[in-house]
């Protein structure tokens, strides 16, 4: 329900990544959404202005960094350079979806970290706070030297779940980095957890090895933090079906789905896909087996507990 907002030095401002989750923030929090106009150049450079004054307003800017990510990316950095320069009091950047988070230390000889890099660029750009949900690794917060409020996406998710009431449950992670994730998500639905160990050859190509714990003759809800090509998931579901599960969910924080992800879903014996709308999905991917949950609520709330200076740590439970 929408409430009446009375602060005006609080501004909810959006680009053009994610508008209508950013509409429904500022709905939901009682304010209308602050005017900028963003336009490209005829090369191709973006340019913002902000059509009203944010003068000693705590603004919050909200933009995911999704594809195209480096548009989304750049919009925002120019967006906190013009509200520096409109001397608002602060820039909270709200990412939902934080992009280049996959690369957050050195796997390898000479590769970037670009998780850090990109860290770095929104805080000499001018960034004060920055909200966003499920990480892809929880040391990205270290990686700033501002406040960071990682919000978390299995309270949404785990209320759907419930809604459904299915029986037999184990929650299933489909690798060793998302046992948490799973074990957060099994608590809530006091259930089972099980793990699939996988080996990865090479980027985007994953090859499931075997399953520990007991899935046999029970309803699986495999949970990832994001879907991009739908090969890990795809893979892990088969694996779940071969080695006995009776049927298969799954779910995540940020539906990324590029390439085949869309035709991998439709092929894998998933019956319904539960993503949240941190990356908007285009109307062709919203097909039957998948379902989209709103963090609009999440996102409102966080924003007036950080603007009235109250503790965010209540929305995690």
């Amino acid at each position: 329900m929408s409430r009446g907002y009375q602060d005006r030095t609080l501004k909810v401002f959006t680009l053009n990544s994610n508008p209508e989750l950013a509409m429904d923030v500022a709905k939901l929090i009682g304010v209308p959404l602050g005017e900028c106009s963003v336009s490209t150049f005829s090369d191709g450079e973006i340019q913002i202005n902000i059509e009203e004054s944010v003068r000693g307003c705590d603004v919050y800017v909200v933009q995911s960094t999704c594809a195209p990510v480096n548009r989304h990316i750049m919009e925002l950095l120019i967006m906190i350079d013009a509200l520096k320069r409109a001397s608002a009091a602060t820039i909270n950047v709200v990412i939902p979806y934080y992009g280049y988070a996959r690369q957050d230390r050195k796997a390898k000889p000479r590769e970037p970290i670009t998780a850090k890099l990109v860290a770095d660029i929104l805080q000499v750009a001018g960034a004060s706070r920055v909200i966003t949900i499920d990480l892809h690794a929880p040391q990205i917060q270290g990686f700033f030297n501002i406040p960071v409020d990682q919000l978390v996406g299995v309270p949404i998710l785990g209320d759907y779940w419930e809604s459904k009431q299915l029986d037999e449950l184990v929650i299933v992670s489909p690798d060793h980095g998302g046992v948490s994730r799973a074990r957060q998500l099994a608590e809530r639905l006091k259930a089972p957890i099980a793990i699939i160990d996988k080996r990865r050859p090479r980027p985007n190509v994953a090859e499931v090895m075997n399953i520990v714990g007991d899935i046999q003759g029970k309803t699986a809800i495999l949970i990832d933090d994001m879907i991009d090509t739908a090969g890990t998931i795809s893979l892990a579901a088969d694996a779940l079906i071969k080695n006995g599960a009776k049927e298969v969910y799954a779910c995540c924080t940020h539906a990324v789905l590029s390439g085949p992800a869309m035709e991998r879903i439709g092929q894998s014996p998933i019956k319904d896909l539960v993503v949240t709308n941190t990356i908007p999905l285009q109307e062709e991917k919203l097909t039957d087996k998948v379902t989209v949950l709103s963090v609009a609520p999440l996102i409102s709330e966080a924003i007036i507990r950080v603007h009235e200076q109250l503790p965010v740590s209540v929305l995690f439970d």
